[in-house]
Formats: structure tokens, sequence, C-alpha cells
């Protein structure tokens, strides 16, 4: 790289033979030691290890080899009430056309090694939440790993009769916030017996949903949750009008007398870092017990305020 000085005092960057990636700012999104030592329950510790383990398998499922995972090379953001994992450092990554199970495992090895001393590093200062061990930690995401990997590329074998059994999986991985572009379907034992192998693709079906809907931006849990209040809307839309309402007719209504009353109610200077998706989820959660607590549904302009008065304003 070099660097040249103009009479003006700006400088121009050459790169020679070098690649250059430029992302956008992701907004919300903290180190993990930031988070830990601003204090966090020993739940939200382990939602940090399930959304590593979720990245480092959509990683490896697009044939990407990290090959230097660690909290250190990740930011951790909100996602209705879980977390969200970001890879920010690939220098040591390769992009492969093929990942081998080797690979594969030598880098969930790399990051047990590297996780353990992440941990072992905050558990002298400031401590880990709950008195975890971090070695106990670093063991649980290869197991969160193992597992997540296993149901996204099992192969089923059942019998020719139980088609049910290809919806069922779909939908399940689905649940997980993955598509499936294919299958791979073979007969065995000549005939009696059909074996099914999904082709998992790069995931957020359900973001993607909301974002052809509503032209949304969000996060995977979020989409979910918001497409859950959508649904409902529409449910009650339908029976106030007597008939079946389309879903893209729902959804502009949904954002337009729902979504963006809401947090439009919450001032700017409370959020904290939120986004509006986010936002909206603490509502819906605001609303919930408030509901549960009246034995009747309160309504979301009602829960949108006392959210404002007596959650944002007090934390």
């Amino acid at each position: 790289m070099q660097i040249a000085t103009q009479k003006d005092g700006k400088q121009l960057i050459s790169l020679e033979n070098r690649g250059l990636l430029i992302t956008n700012y992701l907004v919300g999104a903290l180190p993990y030691r930031i988070i830990i030592q601003q204090g966090i329950s020993p739940e939200q510790m382990h939602q940090m290890l399930d959304a590593l383990a979720e990245l480092l398998v959509r990683l490896h499922l697009s044939g990407f080899y990290w090959g230097d995972c660690s909290f250190s090379n990740a930011l951790f953001r909100r996602d209705a009430g879980l977390m969200a994992a970001y890879l920010v450092d690939a220098e040591t990554g390769e992009l492969l056309d093929e990942l081998t199970d080797r690979r594969r495992e030598f880098d969930l090895d790399l990051a047990h090694t590297n996780i353990a001393g992440d941990l072992m590093d905050l558990e002298a200062n400031p401590g880990l939440p709950g008195g975890l061990d971090p070695i106990d930690l670093a063991d649980s995401l290869v197991e969160r790993y193992t597992n997540l990997w296993a149901e996204l590329t099992r192969t089923d074998v059942f019998d020719p009769e139980d088609q049910y059994m290809i919806e069922k999986r779909i939908g399940r991985l689905n649940e997980l916030g993955f598509d499936v572009e294919e299958m791979e379907i073979t007969t065995v034992d000549n005939g009696k017996q059909v074996r099914m192998v999904p082709r998992v693709v790069e995931h957020w079906h359900h973001k993607r949903k909301l974002a052809s809907l509503t032209g949304l931006q969000v996060q995977e849990n979020q989409a979910r949750r918001l497409l859950n209040s959508l649904n409902r809307y529409r449910i009650t839309l339908s029976e106030q009008e007597g008939r079946d309402v389309p879903l893209p007719v729902a959804a502009y209504r949904w954002t337009a007398e729902v979504f963006n009353p809401s947090v439009q109610l919450v001032p700017n200077n409370l959020k904290g870092g939120l986004d509006d998706a986010e936002i909206f989820h603490e509502i819906l959660e605001h609303r919930w017990y408030l509901s549960e607590a009246r034995h009747a549904d309160v309504g979301m302009p009602y829960a949108s305020k006392s959210y404002v008065e007596n959650v944002l304003k007090k934390r």
C-alpha cells in the first residue's frame, strides 16, 4: 500500500495487488468484551454462544473456512431478545468450492481454543456472569455447532407412503431460519424406502419474506416476531371486514397502522441505540405483560405509551 499527500493536504491511498472490501456500518453491534463488561445474565451469555455457533455453521454451509473463529473476531447485535453474530475479521478466511469435513472440524477446534482463551481473559477481569466456567462454555459451543450441523445436513430415510415427512423436515428447517433450495431424493432397499438429503441455502427465510411484504430490513428473529404480529393483524382485519384480506394488503396496512405509529411514539433520545424492529419487539413484550395483568388485550397504542413511560424512561 502506498500513501501520497497532495498539495491540498488530502491523502491518496494506492493498493497494489490487494483487494479492498467496504461494508456498511453495523448499527447497534458491539464487541463481546463490552457486552459482558456492561453486565449480562448467564442466559444472554448462552445466547451469544448460540449466535456464534449458528454463524460458523452458516459460513461452513456456504463453503467458507474462517480459520480464526473467536469472540474477538465477531460483533454481536440484539435480535428480538436474542443475539445475532457477525464476522468482522476474515483475514484468515478462504471461500472454497467444497469445505471438507477435515477442514470444517479443524475450524471448529480452533474456535473452541480461541473462545476458551477469550473467556479466560474475561474470567479474571471483570468475571463471567453467574460464575460460568470458560472451558464449559467453549465445550458448549462445540455441542451447539454439532447439533445444528446434524439437523441441517443429516439424511432421512422413510417409507414411500410417508411423503409428509418431507414437508415436516422442510418446516423444521424453515423454523431455524434456513431455506431449502432443492432435495436429493433416491430410493433404497429396492424401492422400499426413500432417502432424502436437503440442500440448505443462504439463510433468513423470515427476513426475506418480511422485506418483500413491507420493505423493512431487520434481523431474522425480529422478522419472525414482526411476521407474527402481521399475521395476527391480518386475522383481525379479515374478521372486521368479513372477508379474507390478501397478505400484501394486510402488510401495507399493518406497516402504516401498527408498526410505524408504535415506533414513532418513542423519542429518539430514549432508544439507546436500539433499532425500530427491536423497539417494536419490546413493545410487543410489554403489551403481553400488560394484557396478562389485566386479563384483556390493552392494544398497541396504550402499550407503546406505557412502554415509553414505564420502561424506557426508567432504564
